[in-house]
């Protein structure tokens, strides 16, 4: 039994004693190492093909516009390719300005005065000239309309729109993006505002109020929004209603009660109605009674 065990390990010393031995399993170690990291390499060159795949994937759409995420950042413009040669035509009807500067932001059309929700532009030299995107947006409107002389509107992030009107050969259909700066359309007249001539009425509405687009150009977008929401905080709604409360119009009726009672009339028209006055006696009693004494008087003197 002991040689037999003892054979398995005789048959190892004898191998490793051969001048063969030691190269032979140098290479196959060698081999093993070189295999394990070549699997290793494999591995790594798989993983970071995935990674780029993921990444060309997520960056598809990069050059497309990204119209949700940006046109808050943007600064806004003038919709006009050159603003130091345009002119202010009639300016925005801002409600705390002095009276002469709102009457000259009234608009008179058909015997009537409207307050201008926008600002009226022009070149200096009075020709036509593209109308630009003030912002990066999405086209909502587009309508034709003699009156105000058409009509294109872009919408925008958090409620803002850009409105575009007194325009002609319109370049944009419903539903396209357009990036800021880019032609939209051609100023023209309109009817509303002849005395303007070849212009764009532009306008800013946040939650469909007009805004003095003036006080936003050369800011960004965001600056909207923060204009408004200070507004809402300096003007609550809520404080003039709570005043309203304070002065019930119960007291009034009350007080007028007590100062002019009822039952004093009501007195007064029964002795009107049943021919007395305040004493009681029956007017024109004193009237019948003298007429009789006087008749006396004239028969006993016949």
């Amino acid at each position: 039994m002991r040689e037999e065990e003892k054979k398995p390990t005789s048959t190892i010393r004898r191998i490793l004693k051969q001048r063969w031995a030691l190269s032979a399993i140098y290479i196959a170690s060698a081999a093993i190492i070189l295999a394990a990291a070549f699997l290793l390499q494999n591995s790594f060159n798989d993983s970071a093909k995935d990674g780029k795949e993921e990444s060309a994937e997520t960056g598809k759409n990069y050059g497309e516009p990204s119209v949700e995420v940006n046109s808050n950042l943007e600064t806004i413009k003038m919709p006009v390719a050159d603003a130091d040669k345009s002119v202010i035509k009639k300016q925005f009807y801002d409600v705390n300005a002095d009276e002469k500067a709102q009457e000259e932001a009234l608009v008179f059309y058909n015997n009537r005065y409207e307050q201008n929700k926008g600002i009226d532009i022009a070149m200096e030299d009075g020709k036509s000239f593209d109308v630009k995107a003030s912002l990066s947006g999405n086209v909502t409107k587009v309508q034709d309309d003699a009156l105000l002389g058409n009509l294109v509107e872009v919408e925008h992030e958090d409620g803002v729109v850009t409105r575009y009107q007194s325009v002609k050969d319109i370049k944009v259909a419903v539903g396209d993006k357009v990036k800021q700066g880019q032609a939209i359309a051609t100023a023209g007249k309109s009817q509303i505002n002849e005395e303007a001539g070849v212009h764009v009425h532009f306008e800013i509405r946040k939650d469909n109020i007009a805004l003095n687009p003036l006080d936003f150009v050369d800011k960004q977008a965001s600056a909207i929004q923060s204009a408004t929401e200070a507004d809402k905080e300096e003007t609550p709604a809520v404080e003039g209603s709570e005043a309203d409360k304070e002065t019930p119009a119960v007291e009034g009726s009350e007080a007028d009660k007590e100062e002019t009672p009822a039952v004093d009339e009501t007195d007064e028209s029964t002795d009107l109605e049943s021919g007395t006055d305040e004493e009681g006696s029956v007017p024109g009693e004193d009237t019948t009674e003298e007429s009789d004494s006087l008749k006396d008087s004239l028969n006993q003197s016949n």
